[in-house]
């Protein structure tokens, strides 16, 4: 999701949220005064109580499951990279007829670099289309593979270069952005709004009507709205601005060719 998304939807949440604080303060106001005595807004404070845990519940969730989205996808950029330098050395040390299959991997890295962090990127992002760049990236595993190693140092390293290809495409790292093991979120945000907008409404039904009171509703509306921007954009680690570091590939990149 880019920043742009997160920020709008955040600003949707506030909003929403906001206006229930409000929309209760008004409530307050034009209900009948039966409806406002004390043993009415007790019910009101406890169904609001019960709404507050589930919501509270159902944040903590999300905002575990998004963090473990995003840790997943930087020890899998990690890993990968490690990978890569890993099989750059293998097919140095297996000889000078490597020499076509390394530039592959360096240009899939790079443009991978260049795509996902543009403003680090050492070049311009290359316009292969997804299905072009992942035949560039498995191309260097069959070159692999069409190696004819001449003594048993050769046939070592092509089997090390091999696994190590597998480990890497394994993912389709160097083509997709992201994996598909992250939340569909339009659903849960639309009931954990709902959710938020039922309890400030709770809220502003039993607030009186004073600047300090709207002063409280906007922090806490901004407080849950943070939550909720915080889960889009660790549920995209590889969009946004909590974007997961470039260093290892940057690292990889810089030891490719040495």
């Amino acid at each position: 999701m880019s920043p742009s998304s997160s920020a709008i939807v955040t600003s949707i949440v506030f909003v929403c949220i906001f206006g229930g604080a409000l929309f209760g303060m008004f409530l307050r106001n034009v209900l009948p005064a039966n409806h406002l005595r004390q043993d009415s807004l007790d019910v009101v404070n406890r169904a609001t109580g019960l709404i507050v845990t589930l919501a509270a519940l159902v944040l903590g969730l999300l905002i575990g499951s998004a963090k473990s989205t995003y840790d997943s996808a930087d020890n899998e950029i990690t890993q990968r990279a490690a990978s890569i330098v890993l099989l750059d050395r293998a097919l140095t040390r297996y000889g000078p007829e490597t020499r076509e299959i390394r530039e592959v991997l360096r240009h899939a890295v790079a443009n991978k670099l260049a795509t996902t962090w543009p403003e680090e990127a050492v070049r311009p992002a290359s316009t292969d289309r997804p299905e072009a760049a992942l035949r560039g990236v498995e191309a260097f595993d069959d070159m692999i593979r069409a190696l004819s190693p001449q003594t048993d140092t050769q046939r070592s390293l092509q089997a090390e270069a091999t696994s190590l290809a597998d480990d890497v495409l394994r993912g389709r790292w160097l083509v997709f952005g992201e994996a598909g093991n992250a939340v569909q979120m339009t659903p849960v945000l639309v009931v954990m709004v709902f959710w938020l907008v039922a309890i400030f409404v709770g809220f502003g039904l039993s607030a009186p009507r004073n600047g300090t009171v709207v002063i409280v509703f906007v922090v806490a509306a901004l407080s849950v709205s943070a939550s909720i921007f915080l889960i889009l954009e660790l549920n995209h680690p590889l969009e946004g601005l909590l974007k997961v570091s470039s260093a290892p590939v940057r690292a990889a990149l810089s030891h490719l060719g040495q």
